[in-house]
């Protein structure tokens, strides 16, 4: 009795003080212990994702891949194998398993150390999403306090759902997901159930049971797996004899890009993070829909690497990459050898990194760090004469081994037909800007020709002197100073002295030709750069500049001088773009955007472009002033609640007739004038242009002195593009190439300038923009009048032959005489305009 009595004394005292034990712990833990609300509110540390305008994924940035899926979006057998190894009474338990609980308390008193821990899927939820993985006493309380709170206020399947999107996998996948992905590149329904039990394993240990790293004990564990789902009777025994034999699939899968744009994904990057910070940018799931066209971008791309490529397969061959081995001296490596060498060469861009196996008179084969084996034709070889300076090349090769022999490593780029050719790495540089002039919107971008080489954009951040492409701008403040397209100017050499330096001033046309009095329209087609000199002149300098920052240029890139007029100020494509934008749009000013919207995890949106628009409709019904500001019309909305909300207007910068004046002198630089029949013909600097067959386009050539930057800009209504070429290093010229003749006589050659090395890239990737487009020319607007003049005078004529055409004037500025007398006309270029150096 007395030992009845003790024993039920000791129980009570144990139980009472397990449970001050129990309470004490609980008020220690107690401060881990999650909220209700921070359990429903759980947000997975989910990548950003950035898509094209029309949904293609460009890239994702985070730290962390997952694709966050619901626990119907799970397969059934996925779930089971699962559950079967990690935690096979997880329905059943209360958030903490006893009987694993015992087990692990025998196995710690048996050898006195922590071998086999206890957790259940709850325990393990808790751990990953509130506490660490250290092993530690403490930390297995909480885990259990934590795993109870938790079944407490979430269902089983919420429980389950969170722990497979929030478990790490290894290779940086996060969730069951995100897992599928980057092993197998496929989406949870289409894996096999070999793949399912593969994933299933790998909670236990991501890294060490690896398939990609350990593929031999990864299969261990994936089969251990399976006999868990064949011990619990969700799969019969045939269907495990035969899964088990199953190989291992598993390989790195990264995110599936459907558009490589690397330069764009920078700047949503990199405009994210300013938004939003670092760690929200990357880890909330944000989803930022650019406004860039995936088959416009990609033309862009292929545009420019073309096109550098162009330019420098003309200006001759630099030799091989290295020497992998002395073919007279050495025997030749083996092809292993050979393939374990390549490996080590970073491959760029398009260039792929080959040795050269053997050598005929026309022909080569060369062996591929993939261990393909091809061959090389004579019509992808014959380019590559010797290169000696930028402005000199050696003789065209006759034979294979005046460029190289057995035992080089060289570059490769792949052909549309599958051929190859000999290439190599460019060094001169590129950006293209193509966007809607109507709003803004950039419909491509490209920074350079490799991302991998270099993360500079050159598109936004490299401000480069404009050469001639200032001249529409010089242009279109004469016009708003009272000259006409029609007025004329002595196209004649200038001498000026200038006091200050001692020295005079000889700004030259380019090349030197001067054909004396021009009417401005042909001036500006043909890139007169006296004209512009003279124009700025009779406007004036300050008024000149101060016209120029109307178009959202900084006024610290307009030089105070004379040689603004031939384009010394330095701007970036992007400003020049924009700039240029005006004369296509009615003369507004619109802001270029690349966001157009940007989405929660859920799909929500939380911010949406609303452009400026180009609102001449609008602004002539509601309004009379024509300089309405953005902020007027905004103000208007606020004061008016009545009338419908009006679109955000850009701002206007120039009168609409100016900006049709501008353009459609622009679109004389690409179609020309005169009469070829009558001798009178003649060409602007971008007649390459009319390859595109379309009469819509506007184009503006530019060229600075010793052809360091080369640009082309050209439009219709809805689409501008510009296109820059230079190097990196300003100063560097381009130089020039001498006829090559083992090429055909279509090829480029002379000076470098922006007709021969920018606008190729223009009318390469306008020719994809445009097509299937319908003609978008710029209409004349209200307040024109179009009369017919004498081309030698400017002056009214009443002729109706090669002598007259009709010029549009705005409206009481056109001329009020005709021309008394025949006069002799002084057009006579009857061959193609050599391109302007400035």
């Amino acid at each position: 009795m007395i030992l009845f009595k003790r024993t039920l004394q000791f129980f009570i005292i144990c139980t009472f003080l397990g449970l001050i034990t129990l309470l004490s712990l609980y008020y220690y833990v107690k401060s881990d212990i999650p909220s209700v609300q921070v359990l429903k509110d759980v947000q997975l540390q989910t990548p950003m994702q950035v898509f094209s305008r029309d949904g293609l994924l460009i890239n994702q940035f985070g730290e962390k891949r997952r694709i966050p899926v619901t626990i119907d979006e799970i397969p059934q057998p996925l779930i089971d194998a699962l559950l079967a190894t990690e935690d096979s009474r997880f329905y059943d338990h209360i958030g903490i398993d006893p009987i694993g609980i015992v087990r692990s308390a025998l196995v710690l008193v048996s050898t006195g150390e922590k071998k086999q821990g206890a957790s259940t899927i709850t325990m393990q939820l808790a751990r990953n999403f509130f506490l660490t993985r250290e092993k530690a006493y403490i930390r297995k309380v909480k885990e259990i306090f934590i795993a109870l709170h938790i079944e407490n206020l979430l269902t089983k399947d919420e429980i389950l759902a969170l722990y497979l999107n929030k478990i790490e996998l290894g290779n940086r996948a996060f969730g069951i997901g995100a897992a599928a992905q980057v092993y197998y590149g496929k989406e949870l329904k289409e894996l096999t159930l070999a793949q399912m039990a593969m994933l299933a394993g790998l909670p236990k240990a991501p890294s060490a049971l690896n398939p990609i790293r350990n593929p031999e004990r990864a299969k261990a564990r994936r089969n251990v797996v399976l006999g868990r789902m064949l011990d619990e009777k969700h799969i019969t025994r045939e269907l495990y004899e035969s899964t088990i034999n199953e190989p291992i699939t598993a390989r790195f899968h990264g995110a599936e890009i459907e558009l490589y744009a690397p330069y764009i994904s920078e700047m949503v990057r990199a405009e994210m993070v300013e938004r939003y910070g670092y760690e929200r940018a990357y880890n909330t799931g944000f989803k930022v829909y650019t406004s860039v066209e995936s088959d416009v971008q990609k033309a862009a791309q292929t545009a420019i690497v073309d096109n550098l490529h162009a330019y420098d397969m003309r200006h001759g061959y630099r030799g091989i990459t290295q020497l992998l081995w002395d073919f007279e001296a050495q025997t030749a490596l083996s092809h292993a050898d050979i393939i374990d060498k390549l490996k080590s060469v970073k491959e760029i861009g398009p260039l792929l990194a080959a040795a050269v196996l053997s050598v005929d008179e026309k022909t080569a084969t060369a062996l591929l760090k993939n261990g393909e084996q091809v061959t090389l034709d004579w019509d992808g070889l014959k380019w590559a004469r010797k290169y000696i300076t930028r402005y000199r090349q050696s003789f065209p090769p006759k034979k294979v081994s005046d460029i190289f022999n057995p035992g080089a490593q060289i570059w490769l780029r792949k052909n549309k037909d599958n051929s190859y050719v000999l290439s190599q790495l460019p060094e001169a540089s590129s950006a293209l800007v193509s966007l809607d002039p109507n709003d803004g919107r950039i419909k491509a971008i490209v920074g350079g020709y490799s991302f991998e080489q270099s993360q500079y954009n050159r598109a936004v951040q490299a401000k480069r002197q404009v050469g001639s492409n200032i001249k529409p701008f010089i242009y279109s403040a004469a016009l708003d100073s009272g000259y006409t397209l029609a007025s004329i100017l002595n196209d004649a050499p200038i001498n000026q002295w200038d006091k200050s330096l001692g020295v005079a001033w000889r700004p030259k046309n380019s090349p030197a030709i001067y054909n004396g009095p021009i009417r401005i329209r042909r001036a500006l087609a043909q890139s007169k750069n006296v004209i512009s000199v003279r124009l700025l002149r009779g406007v004036g300098l300050q008024r000149t500049a101060d016209h120029l920052l109307k178009f959202g240029f900084q006024n610290t890139d307009i030089n105070r001088s004379e040689s603004l007029a031939l384009g010394s100020a330095s701007i970036t494509p992007i400003e020049l773009a924009r700039g240029m934008s005006a004369f296509a749009n009615g003369g507004h000013l619109i802001s270029p955007y690349f966001i157009s919207e940007i989405q929660d995890f859920t799909g929500e949106v939380l911010f949406k472009t609303e452009p400026l628009l180009t609102c001449d409709a609008i602004e002539n019904e509601l309004f009379a002033d024509q300089t309405l500001t953005t902020t007027q019309l905004n103000q208007h909305d606020q004061n008016n609640a009545d009338i419908p909300a009006l679109p955000r207007c850009a701002p206007r910068v120039i009168s609409k007739q100016n900006a049709f004046l501008v353009a459609d002198a622009m679109n004389s630089a690409i179609w020309g004038g005169g009469s070829w029949s009558h001798k009178t013909g003649w060409s602007g600097t971008g007649w390459r242009a009319q390859a595109l067959d379309r009469r819509d386009l506007s184009g503006k050539t530019g060229t600075t002195n010793d052809s360091v930057d080369t640009w082309f800009s050209g439009f219709n209504r809805n689409v501008l593009t510009t296109v820059w070429v230079g190097f990196d290093n300003p100063g560097n010229p381009l130089g020039r190439s001498t006829y090559n003749n083992n090429l055909s006589s279509a090829q480029i050659s002379g000076a470098e300038s922006g007709a021969k090395t920018a606008q190729p890239a223009w009318v390469d990737f306008m020719r994809v923009a445009l097509d299937g487009k319908p003609e978008a020319p710029i209409e004349p607007p209200e307040d024109l009048v179009s009369v017919r003049i004498d081309l030698a005078t400017g002056l009214l004529s009443k002729k109706n032959d090669y002598t007259s055409r009709f010029e549009y004037f705005d409206k009481g500025t056109a001329p009020t005489k005709y021309v008394l007398q025949d006069v002799e006309n002084i057009f006579e270029e009857d061959t193609k305009t050599e391109e302007e150096l400035f």
